[in-house]
């Protein structure tokens, strides 16, 4: 599945979110926590929209960029 081919309001369970990113259940975890990567609850299950990973995915590639630029 690609990122591009996702609808904004969909909803990606930590487990499919670590599958679509190739990190691990902590990292995400992690993430989630130091408020990187945005999540919404639903009851009990935390939810991370589809635009919170792309918004991530972006963030870490201007981050990347940026270190890139400056060495550069």
């Amino acid at each position: 599945m690609k990122l591009d081919e996702i609808p904004p309001w969909r909803l990606f369970r930590v487990s499919e979110a670590m599958e679509l990113l190739s990190m691990s259940r902590s990292v995400i975890y992690e993430q989630l926590r130091s408020g990187r990567l945005r999540s919404v609850h639903q009851g009990r299950a935390r939810l991370i929209p589809a635009s919170a990973i792309a918004a991530y995915v972006q963030l870490l590639t201007d981050e990347t960029g940026n270190r890139y630029e400056r060495t550069a």
